[in-house]
């Protein structure tokens, strides 16, 4: 007989949605402000290496961040590294909107670079927490843990993907600095409503904690950490700089009127496809049929999605060969096999975002989630360098061909992994 589910405490429970709401507020900013940068730097002319250089400080400050974070939560507590993420991403915001038109080219390059690697140490200060929550106030038993990290991690995307087309329509009606002004804003307001209304039921931290704790021995964490690397890399390739600057040469006429529109339409297949992203991921739990399956067998099941995932980008770059430019019929192709795209990395990414919480312990969760993290940044980062790399080089077919390589490397890593049936899901 299935022993009853284990009811949450009600302060835990009312911690997990305080921290859930918090994060949501975060991840709509920081979806608006990439968008944002993004659309404004390429209307000014910015090259496609130039445009990744924006973001290359972002997702290094993600790399050192995680390798800390976890131990800074451990000893000081999940409430200070959340408070600490929303408070940073409030100053690399003002920071932001201190940007001077009349700034040369390398200039504006550093300055941006800067304020963005300090919005990445804020937005995996706030990933950290968040996810870490989870394990420690999730009820356990019959694949709880499951569906309540599947829920946070898909209702985030949603709402970065709502911020993606917020940033593009802010850029578009306000204007850059007036956009950046009003995001600090209202992050601010939710800061304050946090702090001053967060309940109890989230751990304190521990003085003893040592720094050298947050490398894990657990063979499947450090594997599991390394094809999570590889998966996030195989998505940025193309998603940083190589599709967003290709929509824009096929939208945008070059007129001031061109560009608005092209930015209304860019913001929005980029807010669709995370929006459907997080869809997936909050629906994978069912879609994979999870409840009652072992973590091993769910293992098994991550290997087979992400050879799956392997085989969109090779055949999206062989189609932009046959192009040879762009095309309706190219664009239109694009648009379905990324949405394919978005339903099978969702699947994949979901299945990680379990499978690290299982495979650790509530004692090295934030430790062991930092670490991840780290791998997750470090893909990220690979990525947005080859993006801007690969699409200078050799256009939207090595732009693509890159991502089913980082796809590939993906699942030789994940299969690695030895179930360990023990692990009850």
């Amino acid at each position: 007989m299935t022993a009853p589910t284990a009811a949450p405490r009600p302060e835990g429970l009312a911690a997990y949605a305080a921290v859930t709401a918090a994060y949501w507020a975060f991840m709509l900013s920081d979806g608006a402000l990439r968008m944002l940068v993004l659309l404004h730097f390429n209307a000014l002319g910015f090259s496609p290496i130039q445009l990744a250089y924006l973001f290359l400080l972002y997702e290094l400050a993600g790399i050192v961040t995680n390798m800390s974070a976890g131990w800074i939560a451990a000893r000081f507590g999940l409430t200070s590294t959340l408070y600490a993420g929303l408070g940073l991403q409030i100053l690399a915001l003002a920071a932001l909107a201190q940007l001077d038109p009349s700034w040369t080219v390398g200039a504006s390059v550093a300055f941006v670079m800067a304020v963005q690697g300090a919005s990445g140490v804020a937005k995996d200060l706030a990933k950290m927490s968040s996810k870490s929550a989870v394990k420690v106030l999730a009820p356990e038993g019959d694949g709880t843990l499951f569906r309540w990290v599947a829920v946070l991690t898909g209702s985030k995307n949603a709402v970065k993907g709502a911020g993606f087309f917020l940033g593009a329509v802010l850029l578009a009606l306000a204007g850059f600095q007036t956009a950046v002004w009003a995001m600090a804003g209202v992050l601010a307001v939710i800061l304050l409503a946090v702090a001053l209304f967060m309940p109890s039921g989230l751990p304190k931290g521990k003085k003893g904690t040592k720094l050298r704790q947050i490398f894990s021995g657990d063979r499947r964490i450090n594997l599991l950490s390394g094809a999570r690397m590889f998966l996030f890399g195989a998505r940025d390739v193309w998603f940083v700089v190589g599709i967003p600057v290709y929509f824009q040469s096929v939208l945008s006429d070059g007129t001031p009127a061109g560009a608005r529109a092209a930015f209304f339409v860019i913001g929005g297949f980029m807010a669709a496809w995370i929006i459907c992203y997080g869809a997936v991921q909050a629906a994978a739990p069912k879609i994979v049929r999870a409840q009652g399956r072992p973590a091993g067998e769910i293992t098994r099941i991550a290997a087979r999605w992400v050879a799956l995932l392997t085989v969109i980008p090779f055949a999206l770059a062989g189609a932009a060969l046959l192009a040879d430019g762009p095309s309706t019929w190219l664009t239109v192709t694009l648009i379905v096999g990324l949405l394919a795209f978005g339903f099978v990395f969702a699947i994949n990414s979901s299945v990680h975002s379990y499978l690290i919480l299982a495979f650790t312990s509530a004692e090295r969760v934030t430790m062991d989630v930092g670490f991840y993290y780290m791998a997750n940044a470090a893909g990220r980062l690979t990525g947005t360098l080859l993006s801007g790399v690969s699409y200078q080089l050799g256009g939207l077919p090595l732009c693509l061909a890159t991502a089913g390589v980082m796809a590939g490397a993906s699942w030789l890593v994940v299969r690695r992994i030895e179930p360990r049936a023990a692990v009850a899901a």
